[in-house]
């Protein structure tokens, strides 16, 4: 269990992930305060037998009511905006690479080089390693330089598929005959795994995706290889 919890939940290593961790974290403590508040109101009422039967109306309470959840709104809608702006914009990227989704794994092409072109199938168990983890390894990681501002422009050959890695704050379909993009910033050297998001068919849970974010040397090393 405690091995799952590890690959499960990947702390943030990119900035967006980093800001959406700090939105739910923020979101989170504005939730807990309005149910603390408004039980202690709900229990305040049935425990005390103050009542006032010529109370008709209250224009003080009615306007505090109103502009304080008006208030509220306007503290998580902002950095949500901010956030919804910042996963959409792509600024000069280093990088593009190309994702194919395919039933049931992923095929990858480095658009910057020629001829660097792979499929990427889920570690068959016979095959499996101590190392290797159960239905997230793949044969082929998909190595990008960390540090570094990378496109990625994600579709699909049959069906939806979702391009999807938690860690990274990156998750967007891949829709034949559509060609998506989204793009990511990788703070440190490290295995990023994900899994298709999108219900794509009967081996839907057997296609992961593992990024291996490396230094720009040893990413130079491995497309000189390559090619």
């Amino acid at each position: 269990m405690a091995t799952w919890n590890s690959i499960l939940t990947q702390d943030g290593s990119s900035p967006l992930m980093e800001q959406l961790t700090f939105f739910h974290d923020h979101t989170l403590l504005i939730l807990t305060m309005i149910t603390v508040l408004v039980g202690y109101i709900m229990m305040s009422l049935l425990s005390n037998k103050l009542t006032h039967r010529f109370l008709l109306e209250g224009q003080i309470i009615e306007i505090i009511w109103t502009i304080q959840p008006a208030i509220t709104l306007i503290f998580i809608a902002l950095p949500s905006l901010r956030l919804i702006y910042l996963m959409d914009e792509i600024l000069n990227p280093s990088l593009t690479i190309k994702t194919i989704g395919h039933q049931w794994y992923w095929s990858y092409e480095y658009s910057d080089f020629k001829n660097i072109e792979f499929d990427s199938y889920m570690t068959a168990q016979e095959l499996m390693k101590n190392e290797n983890f159960r239905l997230l390894d793949v044969d082929n990681h998909t190595p990008v330089p960390f540090k570094s501002q990378i496109r990625m422009m994600v579709t699909a050959a049959d069906v939806i598929h979702s391009w999807t890695i938690p860690s990274l704050g990156v998750k967007i379909d891949a829709t034949p005959g559509r060609l998506n993009q989204t793009s990511f910033f990788s703070n440190r050297a490290s295995i990023l795994f994900g899994q298709c998001s999108e219900i794509c068919g009967a081996n839907h849970s057997f296609m992961p995706i593992v990024i291996e974010s490396i230094s720009s040397n040893k990413f130079i090393k491995w497309i000189n290889s390559m090619m």
